[in-house]
């Protein structure tokens, strides 16, 4: 591998296997990967407790509202003497600044955090969709996780939705739209190590990497 700095952003269904993925590319490039460890470099960086932001993240994920509303993440970061500076929204754009300053000075993996919006005007990023057929990610939980069938199709369709709005709520965009994403790879059809392959090609043609 050369100096060039790049990131790979996946996004992904439950059950698709792009963490697993994910932890094959960061060993093959000898980079990091990050997802929620995120949340601990944002506290670190804004002195607001990790607890705090892990509690935004399932507060989130409960909330209806904003599955009807949307509050697009546009760079902004609310000061500390604000009323709102440990608000959701705040602590996403923490995230964002986390990701960006990485961007600058490393090559990394991120699972979700929707940073292929984050990272968008990043020449040196691609943005990847993972997703496999739900029978198959019913069958990657259930050996996963040692979960029933129903348990497995629960746990899926709970993960999906919640990501769908996470990502609908903070870039306005739908998350399984294709245009959004520079590759989008089915691990139905390809296996882990030929989705490396594949991304691995990606980045030599696109990056010179």
């Amino acid at each position: 591998m050369g100096e060039k700095r790049f990131v790979v952003a996946l996004t992904r269904t439950c059950g698709s296997g792009a963490t697993i993925i994910g932890q094959m590319l960061a060993k093959e490039y000898g980079i990091d990967m990050y997802d929620k460890n995120i949340l601990r470099m944002a506290s670190d960086d804004s002195g607001i407790s990790e607890a705090l932001f892990a509690q935004a993240d399932e507060t989130m994920k409960k909330s209806l509202l904003y599955s009807v509303t949307k509050k697009v993440y546009n760079g902004e970061i609310i000061p500390p003497e604000s009323a709102d500076y440990t608000k959701n929204d705040n602590l996403f754009a923490f995230q964002a600044k986390v990701l960006k300053e990485l961007a600058e000075r490393e090559s990394y993996i991120c699972i979700g955090r929707a940073a292929d919006y984050v990272l968008r005007d990043y020449p040196n990023v691609i943005s990847i969709f993972v997703y496999a057929p739900l029978e198959k990610c019913i069958q990657t939980e259930m050996n996963r996780l040692a979960l029933s069938r129903k348990e497995a199709e629960k746990r899926i369709s709970e993960q999906d939705k919640h990501r769908r709005a996470y990502y609908k709520y903070h870039t306005g965009k739908e998350w399984e739209n294709p245009y959004n994403y520079d590759l989008c790879l089915n691990t139905g059809e390809l296996t882990y190590e030929q989705c490396v392959e594949v991304v691995k090609s990606y980045l030599h043609i696109k990056l010179e990497v």
